[in-house]
């Protein structure tokens, strides 16, 4: 769990998603379209990948991909993010990290 947090805390979004899940890929795209540079690690494409995928469980994750932090903070996945985005907290969000400037 301290990894998955260190990581998380790394940039101002960080995604853990796999390479073959859509809802994954959308909340990347999504995030992007504000401008936004997440980054990314694909759990199944890493050595502790398991772990990792563990540790969200540990989380709170279920599923356990995309899981998002922001601003050093688990925000959730993407249900939470979908509901920022709707409510349009995503932006304000994302600016108060300095993920994103306008």
């Amino acid at each position: 769990m301290d990894t998955l947090m260190k990581l998380g805390s790394e940039n101002p979004v960080v995604i853990f998603s796999k390479t073959n899940c859509c809802m994954s890929h959308a909340i990347d795209t999504l995030i992007r379209g504000f401008g936004a540079n997440p980054w990314t690690y694909k759990l199944d494409q890493l050595a502790n990948g398991d772990q990792m995928e563990a540790a969200l469980i540990e989380l709170g994750c279920n599923p356990t991909v995309p899981a998002v932090f922001v601003g050093e903070e688990f925000v959730g996945g993407s249900n939470e993010i979908m509901s920022l985005n709707v409510k349009g907290q995503l932006k304000p969000l994302l600016i108060k990290a300095n993920a994103i400037w306008i």
